[in-house]
This record gives C-alpha cells, structure tokens and sequence, in this order.
C-alpha cells in the first residue's frame, strides 16, 4: 500500500502536467511512427554513417533487421569516475556482434569535475555545462541511425544532462550504464580534520596534498556521498539502470558482466520487437517520484533539487520544491553516508546498496512498486547481482548488512528526509539538514555580507569573523556567475562552528552533496541579480535561518533600501566564461530548474 503523501504528490505531478506531458508525449510518438528511422535514410546518408566500419559491422548495421545501438560517452581519462569508459564501447560492440547486432558511439560529451574546479574560474561553466551535455547528447542522436541508446556518464553535471538529452530521443529504449566508485582511501573524518587545519593555519600545503591525494588515488568515483553518486543510487532507483549495478567496483568482474548484460537486454528492447520498451514509458511521474523518494532516504546531494526539476521538465513533467519538501516531510533517512555519517559508498554497497534501499522503502509503502523501469519490474530493483559459477544471476537483498549505514526494517535514523525547503522575506531556498546537529538547525545572528567565497575566507585568515554570524555570499545566482559551488566556505564555518561560534549561511549559490554540518539556506531564489531580497541585506542585519520550521526571514526592517551594486565582469569573463553569457542571461531560477531549456 503506498504512503497517502507519496500518492497525493505523484498525482499532484501529474495533474499540473497534463499539457506539458501531453505535448512530449506527442512528439515522442511522431518520431516513433517513422519506425527504424536507419531505414528511411537516403543510401548518401547510410554510406557516411557506415564508411568507418569494418565489412562485418557494414553489413550488421546496413541489415535493418538487425539492432545498432548508440553510446554516448563520458570518457575522458583525467578524470577518475569517467577513465574506467575507456573500453566500455568496444567490449559492447563485441558483445553485440555474437547476437549478430552492432553499436557505435554517437558522440562524447564533455566531463568536467567540480573536485578540480572547486575554487576556480571554471567552477562558473559548472552548471551551464549539464544543459551544454544535454545538447551534447541530442546532437550525438540526431542521425537517426539508432536503435536503442547507452549513456556512459556518472558525475555532477554529466549524468542529469545526459539523460535530459536522451529525453529529445525518448522513443528509444535508454539505459545508463554505470562504472562504480574507486576502493576506499583515508576515511572522511580524517579528510575534513586536516581540511579544517589547514583552513585554520595548523598544517601546510603538503600535508593538504598528501591527504587530498589519499582521498582520490584510483579509478572509479569519489567515495562520499556527493552529487556523482547521488545520480547512480537516484537513477538506479528510477529504472534507468541494471538492478544493483550503481556501485559495483570498476575492475570487478562483476562489473564487466553487468556491461554486456545491459549490452543484451537493450539490443532485444528496439522498435518493433515484442520487449520494446521506450524511454518515455520509463521516465514519468511514479519513476520520478522514486528518485525523489530515494534521494530524501538517502540524505543525498541538494543539487538534486535543481537537477531533478530541470529532468522532469525534460520530461514533460513539472516538479516543484513544495513537491520535494512534502515528499522529505515523511521519507525518513534510512541512509549513513558521508556527510550524514563516518561511511562512505562502498560501505553502503556492503551494507545492502541500492536494492537493500529499495527494499526497505518498499516496506514502508514509499516507492511505486507498479512503475515501469528499463529492465525487468520494479520487484527486480530489490535483488542484487551476483556471479555465481560464472553466471550473472540476481538474488533477493536481505536485511542490511551493517545497521549503521542502513537502517534495518523497523528502525530509521532521522523521521524525515534530509532536504528542507526554507520560505520568507528573504526568498525561498534548500538546506541540507541530514548533517546539521539538532543543536545547529535554527540560528539567529547578524548578517555578515560578501559577493564571494573568496572574500569570506580573506575575513576568517584576518580574524574577523570570529562571532555569531549569518555569512551571506550573495551574486552568485545562475544569472550572475553561473551559480558555483562554494565549498571553500565549508572549512572555514567548520572551524567558526567548531569555535563555539553560532554559524549559518545564506547565498543564491550552491553547496552539493558534501554541504557539511553548518546550516545553510542554499539556492536563494529570486537571487540577488534578479531583484532578490538577499541583495539588500547589509553587515548587522539580524538573520534568522530555520531549519526546523522551514524559514528564512531578516528580522531587520528592509524600508527603503535599493539592492546592492556589484561589478561582475571578473567573474563573468575569461577562462572561457565569456562563451556562456548567452546562458546567463537565459537561465532560469535555480526553482525552476537553473536551465536555459523552457
């Protein structure tokens, strides 16, 4: 029996949407009624689609009885999540070639990293760059040679876009397929310990680099609980993945059988066959739902509450915030991962991953067990992979492995889910609240005002934020400066938190997944460039952040005041940031999804 509010959203969803997801619906059928669009090709365009191939390959994919299945890649090989892709297309294309099928890669999409542009100028193309994947990806299927699609992307940005733009196709059946994380290096505890220090002048740049270089030393994603896999545990709730394949380590041999089965189960799903299975009858209101549900249990990355907007808009959907607040108001958090506890991902693959989730959230009536996944059905998302004599079999997940980082059935860690929305005279904004102490989760304090990350740690080396304060970061909104994260601030209002200090932040920019133990009113909207109240507030100004009863509120009189003025051609120009300024000037509010697509 599902939960009456998990029923009461998803109809709610659906109900605000019907034009909207009429209309994709619509489009999505006409491009299906041309049937295999390879067949309708003029001989011109099919001879430049094949010149490259091998006579075996023409013949397969000339052969229109046959399936030729489109990846699009991630892979580049400086980034950790996305190098383990390198071999990925060739070990599909020759598992499909013994069925007699083929595949080639559509196209490749840019992969940037946030750990390496944390900080830096292009941490201000960050978010512009999952609309430019979703293009990206679209572009890579606009030759109409495919079957079926195969995204290969995991990261921030990379997964979100690519699926957004495997929605332009969603008449192709579509999975994602996946890499896994790197094997555990120095636990998290440790890794903030010496980033605090370091912040505080206690260490040196040395002993930073030999920690960081201990924390991310291997194929494979970074083991927190950030925003890279947030998207593999929320997608695979979804159905857009193998059951139980998020978080199988890249080297593995499991890992290398979950790959060719995805390879299989796609090539059998095409236009015309009996298994057909588009993208569209995956991706609607119950599968969304899920991901939400999953991503509230989970305690995952608040950039979801961007991301999964934009998604569901890609998707013919609307999703609102007030839709994630009442969903967290009653999904409890069934999940310790790092930043809500010590674990970090491989523990929690231990523990139960993904199905051992989905198992208890289907126990507690949470997920649409009726919604329709890429593989198989719903009961198929409560069994992990396993190698038995050398054959890939799924077995029913048991009850959790380790009670710390999965809650076992009758027992939770917190009663509701690890995203609050926050609603004042300030605006409306997300906090994180699956890692903030009880203690810390309302604070009153005088407003401490800055337009970057940078300028509030200057002020912390200089001794002068040592107080009770709201730190407020504001122009850095999506139209301002492409919304970065702003995690230089995170060590910093540690160490003020640590100090005994009562700390909180308010900013229209963002923090992810790794947002850490300081309450923290992210995503402010209107932002400040847009007229938001946020630019009005001056040093003093009596804050108050609540994270308990959901608002956001200047205690002090705002009469009168004009918004504040700010130069922002530094952060808007060079290093290639001047090449997005069509984006900012026509992207939406981080509510609305932070995207330049309607």
């Amino acid at each position: 029996m599902i939960h009456q509010v998990i029923s009461d959203v998803t109809a709610r969803i659906r109900e605000r949407s019907v034009a909207r997801r009429q209309a994709f619906l619509a489009r999505i059928q006409r491009q299906a009624e041309q049937g295999k669009t390879r067949a309708a090709l003029a001989c011109g365009n099919l001879a430049h689609a094949v010149a490259a191939c091998s006579s075996d390959e023409k013949g397969r994919i000339l052969d229109m009885t046959r399936a030729n299945v489109g990846i699009v890649t991630a892979y580049n090989d400086m980034l950790s999540a996305h190098q383990p892709y390198k071999g990925y297309p060739d070990q599909i294309k020759a598992v499909l070639a013994e069925l007699g099928h083929s595949a080639q890669v559509a196209g490749g999409v840019p992969a940037m990293c946030d750990g390496v542009t944390q900080g830096q100028p292009g941490m201000d193309m960050s978010l512009f760059s999952r609309d430019l994947i979703a293009q990206a990806t679209a572009l890579s299927l606009s030759h109409n040679t495919f079957d079926a699609t195969l995204l290969l992307g995991i990261c921030d940005k990379i997964a979100p876009g690519q699926i957004m733009g495997a929605l332009s196709h969603a008449h192709l059946p579509t999975a994602f397929v996946p890499a896994g994380p790197m094997a555990s290096g120095i636990s998290n505890d440790e890794k903030v310990k010496v980033r605090q220090k370091y912040a505080a002048g206690e260490v040196g740049r040395d002993a930073l680099l030999e920690m960081e270089c201990g924390a991310y030393h291997a194929a494979g994603t970074c083991t927190f609980y950030g925003t890279a896999n947030t998207n593999q545990l929320v997608f695979e709730a979804m159905g857009l993945m193998l059951p139980g394949s998020a978080f199988v380590h890249p080297h593995s041999e499991l890992r290398r059988a979950l790959t060719a089965e995805a390879a299989r189960r796609i090539s059998a799903m095409i236009p015309g066959s009996p298994a057909y299975r588009p993208l569209s009858e995956v991706l609607d209101e119950r599968s969304l739902v899920n991901g939400l549900v999953a991503l509230l249990a989970s305690g995952g990355s608040t950039n979801h509450s961007i991301h999964m907007v934009a998604l569901a808009r890609a998707a013919g959907l609307v999703l609102t915030w007030d839709d994630i607040s009442d969903l967290s108001d009653v999904v409890p958090l069934l999940v310790r991962m790092y930043p809500n506890g010590p674990a970090d991902v491989n523990a929690f693959e231990q523990a139960g991953g993904v199905p051992g989730l989905m198992r208890r959230l289907a126990q507690e009536g949470l997920i649409h067990m009726d919604a329709t996944p890429v593989f198989g059905e719903m009961q198929d998302y409560l069994s992990r992979p396993a190698l038995v004599d050398g054959q890939l079999v799924w077995q029913p997940v048991g009850e959790s492995g380790d009670a710390s980082v999965l809650s076992p059935s009758g027992s939770v860690f917190q009663a509701t889910g690890g995203t609050k929305l926050l609603a004042g005279n300030l605006g409306r904004a997300v906090v994180k609240v699956s890692a903030v102490a009880p203690e810390y989760r309302v604070i009153e304090a005088p407003a401490r005002v800055f337009s970057s990350q940078h300028a509030v740690e200057a002020a912390y080396k200089a001794g002068d934020l040592n107080q009770d304060a709201v730190i407020v970061v504001r122009h850095n909104g999506p139209a301002a400066n492409g919304m970065p994260e702003l995690h230089k601030l995170m060590p910093v209002l540690g160490n003020l938190q640590k100090a005994g200090y009562k700390v909180a932040l308010v900013t229209d920019g963002r923090l992810s997944g790794a947002s850490g133990k300081i309450s923290a009113a992210i995503h402010v909207t209107p932002e400040a460039l847009h007229g938001g109240a946020i630019g009005l507030l001056a040093d003093g100004d009596l804050l108050r952040v609540d994270a308990v009863n959901g608002s956001l509120d200047c205690l002090t009189d705002l009469s009168g005041r004009t918004q504040a003025e700010i130069d922002l051609t530094l952060e808007q120009e060079g290093w290639g940031r001047e090449l997005f300024s069509v984006m900012r000037r026509a992207v939406s509010s981080a509510e609305c999804g932070a995207t330049i697509f309607d």
